[in-house]
């Protein structure tokens, strides 16, 4: 790995509010610098470095892939576009973290990880949620067996955005549809306890276009006898919470996707809280967990594995297919659901 005596050096991949959240988190990793942004805009990666204090500022994403100072991108573009800006980073040399989703369906994900190993570069999906500090005490207490056989998982995430067809939630070539912004999240959490999964059923509720789902309630049996209801809206708000159940009690997370609290029901007991709070807004953690595999020699995260972000991708695959929504691969187009 390439780096100065300053740390780990970071540069990132578009612009908008995703790229301004993780910034404000990697402030918080003192071995971290940016010294880059690429947009295709030569304005917006002027005024994103004015704003964040980078030196180096790209009006070209290749102009950021042969950037000999940077180690390391976190990709931030939109949906459709972490495919290809991902591919052009690892095949010039750069380690990625790609913001989730990781891509548009499972067929880019096998790519990506393709191009991860056959360049000999770290690669991990920017699901945030899993390196939150909260997270790994629910993973404790399921694993100490404070809540006895773990059973099932309950989560759910939903917004309520007035319907616009050019917003990228609404916009089939934008990437949108609930499941693929919203659903990853209870989706991704679901495949951390569950394992390998099976779709035992799926519905929906369309955009009046009929070109993206607007709310999308699936239910998985996971390979360890578990099970997972889970939900997800951009035009209903939904409680945000979930639940990882078990024989014994059950666990509560309220906002699970951005938590600093859970709830720890036990039978016979009283509940008892657990607090860990961000040291800035919680983009950090997954920034250090890319710093320690890269110190480690390693080229993925056993955290947030290649096969990890391949499962969940399939599962939204699946999904999708059971409505008639085939994202191609090749131009990222979408035809009409059923």
């Amino acid at each position: 790995m390439t780096r100065d005596n300053d740390g780990l050096r970071w540069g990132v991949v578009g612009t908008g509010g995703i790229a301004h959240a993780f910034m404000e988190g990697l402030r918080a990793v003192p071995s971290a610098r940016v010294v880059a942004v690429g947009s295709r805009d030569r304005e917006r990666a002027e005024w994103f470095g004015d704003t964040w204090d980078i030196p180096h500022r790209h009006g070209d994403y290749r102009d950021l892939a042969l950037d000999p100072d940077v180690d390391v991108v976190y990709v931030a573009t939109p949906h459709p576009w972490h495919h290809p800006n991902t591919l052009l980073m690892l095949e010039s040399g750069k380690h990625v973290l790609v913001e989730k989703p990781m891509a548009m369906n499972a067929l880019q994900v096998a790519e990506m990880v393709e191009a991860a190993r056959a360049n000999d570069r770290f690669l991990m999906e920017g699901m945030w949620t899993r390196f939150l500090p909260v997270h790994q005490v629910a993973r404790d207490l399921v694993a100490e067996g404070a809540v006895g056989e773990p059973t099932g998982v309950s989560a759910d995430f939903g917004i309520n955005l007035p319907y616009d067809p050019d917003h990228r939630l609404f916009n089939a070539d934008l990437g949108g549809g609930a499941l693929l912004d919203l659903g990853v999240y209870p989706l991704s959490l679901a495949s951390w306890y569950l394992g390998e999964m099976t779709v035992v059923g799926a519905t929906r509720h369309l955009s009046p276009d009929h070109m993206v789902d607007v709310r999308t309630t699936m239910l998985l049996r996971g390979e360890n006898g578990m099970t997972a209801t889970l939900d997800c809206a951009s035009r209903t708000s939904l409680p945000g919470r979930a639940v990882l159940s078990g024989t014994a009690g059950w666990i509560e997370i309220e906002r699970f996707w951005a938590a600093t609290d859970l709830v720890l029901h036990r039978d016979g007991h009283e509940p008892e809280r657990f607090h860990r709070p961000f040291r800035a807004n919680g983009y950090e953690y997954e920034a250090e967990e890319v710093a320690r595999r890269l110190a480690a020699g390693e080229r993925e995260s056993p955290r947030m594995s290649w096969s990890e972000s391949r499962r969940v991708a399939e599962i939204m695959d699946r999904v999708r297919d059971m409505g008639g929504l085939v994202y191609s691969p090749g131009t990222v187009k979408a035809v009409p659901l059923d």
